[in-house]
């Protein structure tokens, strides 16, 4: 079946949906994006990527070019023309596509943003299998740009250390600065140490994790410790059990670093937990 996607107002086959080879996303690297999770045919957290999406927009002095409540209704538009029951909804929005190319920001006035949507159909998504057996990771050096914390679509870096992992004949890699573990390709890291979690403060250095945000606050309420602080890899290595979060993988555990076991080498019981909790709270409060 063709994807419609949503291309600046309008609902598209995605084989007609075309942008201008000026977009900055294209020349620049000028945009955000967000992805957001389907289940059962309700988004997940919609509120927490739409509040971050501000966020991006803001920090880089780009409009929105479309309200919040917009936005929402678009996501469950393309959900139900594409029929996803279990999915992703991908957003982009760039700072559009002047007359021509040129490093200084084109007048918002005259250059409208570019927003694209398109949507992911991804049955079982819920029950991954790479949750039952956990993933298995590496370390590589952190060498993106430092504004981690605005959800960019400069994504080469990541993409690489994702090939990088490929390579080595694991599932991802977690990236590494000043010694310190910062957090995944495209997730963030834990680990658990008794009944602790531990995982990176906010800063400029990561992003700001929505399911990362959800599945902190289901932790507490589990009577888990959390605690932010920087750490390495061999102390994580060391750790009960380690796991990523995000809004693909939702809580999933990671049962190897860097060619050593933590534990059994199989999923420890409070990542299972923690993936059990986070998708009946989520479904609860899906829109």
């Amino acid at each position: 079946m063709t994807r419609t996607v949503y291309l600046n107002g309008d609902y598209l086959p995605e084989h007609e949906a075309k942008v201008s080879i000026f977009d900055r996303a294209f020349l620049m690297g000028d945009g955000v994006y967000e992805v957001t999770s389907v289940l059962d045919g309700k988004l997940i957290d919609f509120k927490g990527h739409a509040t971050r999406l501000q966020r991006s927009l803001d920090e880089l002095d780009m409009r929105a070019p479309v309200t919040m409540d917009a936005l929402l209704e678009i996501h469950r538009e393309l959900v139900a023309r594409n029929e996803i029951t279990e999915g992703l909804v991908y957003l982009q929005i760039t700072r559009g596509a002047p007359d021509d190319r040129d490093f200084v920001f084109p007048d918002p006035d005259t250059t409208p943003a570019t927003i694209v949507l398109f949507t992911q159909n991804k049955p079982g998504l819920a029950n991954s299998p790479a949750a039952k057996k956990g993933i298995k990771v590496i370390s590589i050096a952190d060498e993106r740009w430092g504004r981690r914390d605005i959800k960019t679509v400069q994504l080469l870096y990541p993409s690489m250390g994702k090939m990088m992992a490929k390579k080595a004949g694991v599932d991802d890699a977690w990236l590494v600065e000043d010694g310190f573990v910062t957090e995944g390709t495209s997730n963030n890291a834990y680990f658990i140490k008794g009944n602790r979690i531990v995982t990176r403060a906010l800063s400029n250095d990561i992003l700001h994790g929505i399911t990362r945000a959800a599945v902190l606050r289901f932790a507490k309420e589990a009577q888990m410790e959390v605690e932010e602080r920087n750490f390495t890899i061999e102390e994580a290595q060391g750790a009960d059990e380690a796991f990523i979060t995000s809004a693909s993988t939702f809580v999933m555990p990671v049962v190897e670093i860097d060619g050593v076991a933590l534990g059994a080498g199989t999923p420890g019981p409070r990542a299972l937990r923690l993936r059990e909790i986070y998708l009946d709270e989520s479904r609860k409060a899906a829109i």
